[in-house]
């Protein structure tokens, strides 16, 4: 109660002194900071990459499960997953940004932080420019604005030659397979499939309403994509984009563009999307390469 005093107070402070910091997020919230940001916890894996990529890595005192790139985030204080946030273990680490994730973390569990009275962003990049954007809004929370700038605009130069050489190219209706028991995909709200769009493709399920929808094999088999893209499986139980190899009219079977990659790299908004777009791309290009 008294640490939810003393943020509210802040703010207050904030709001009539002129904030130092001031940015909004993307639920379209002011987020005020009396001065840079210097104990951060991570509630997502691309937050945590995204704050490595502005300078910020030693300011992270906590972070989510999976929160394992750049190599040093591995050994940041966990504390919790998608399904339960240790609130207690949060309070402990004493932070003074919170930066959570919509689509991640469960309305509870942020009703629940936001309850702590603790300076909060969330952070929800649906587009790939929305991913520098949000490298420069960390700057600013940071203190950090000359590295931020410097890998935003990295970032954004590698997409926009990745733009330039495949954009206008013939288009490639593609299946993007998230898991397949049960079978999930992406819909065009979800960044893997900007990324899509990038390499001039076209991801078939794009117009459905919830981001990471279940589908049903016949739905991708009467949408008959040219190609399926999907991660490597991580173990023996998975069969992957195995599944496919019974359906042998289907498309994307017949011209042999069954691809996977790492998908950490397209579904994660961080500084690693150019990696996994430019692979997507190369990959496009050779279904196109294949038609008969």
């Amino acid at each position: 109660m008294r640490q939810r005093f003393l943020f509210a107070a802040l703010a207050l402070w904030a709001g009539l002194a002129g904030a130092a910091i001031t940015v909004v997020d993307d639920a379209g919230r002011r987020v005020l900071l009396a001065a840079p940001a210097r104990r951060i916890v991570s509630m997502a894996p691309h937050v945590t990459e995204l704050l490595f990529a502005a300078g910020g890595g030693a300011r992270i005192v906590g972070a989510m499960s999976y929160s394992d790139y750049p190599p040093a985030a591995r050994g940041i204080p966990l504390v919790g997953d998608n399904s339960q946030i240790d609130i207690e273990r949060v309070l402990a680490l004493k932070p003074d940004l919170l930066v959570v994730w919509q689509s991640g973390n469960t309305a509870r569990q942020l009703e629940q932080l936001r309850q702590l009275g603790i300076p909060m962003f969330y952070s929800e990049p649906a587009r790939m420019d929305q991913v520098a954007g949000s490298m420069l809004r960390f700057g600013q929370l940071l203190g950090t604005e000359t590295v931020a700038q410097a890998a935003a605009a990295s970032f954004r130069a590698r997409i926009a030659a990745l733009e330039a050489r495949y954009s206008k190219r013939a288009p490639v209706k593609v299946f993007y397979q998230v898991w397949e028991k049960p079978l999930y995909t992406l819909n065009g709200q979800q960044i893997a499939s900007d990324a899509i769009r990038l390499c001039g493709g076209e991801n078939i399920f794009a117009a459905l309403a919830l981001k990471a929808p279940s589908v049903g094999i016949e739905a991708v088999l009467q949408a008959n994509p040219e190609a399926i893209v999907g991660s490597e499986p991580h173990d023996a139980s998975e069969q992957g984009l195995a599944i496919w190899a019974p359906y042998k009219t289907l498309l994307a079977v017949r011209q042999g563009n069954l691809f996977t990659l790492d998908g950490e790299l397209l579904t994660r908004a961080g500084p690693r999307l150019p990696d996994g777009a430019a692979i997507l791309c190369e990959k496009l290009d050779l279904a196109r390469q294949r038609r008969k």
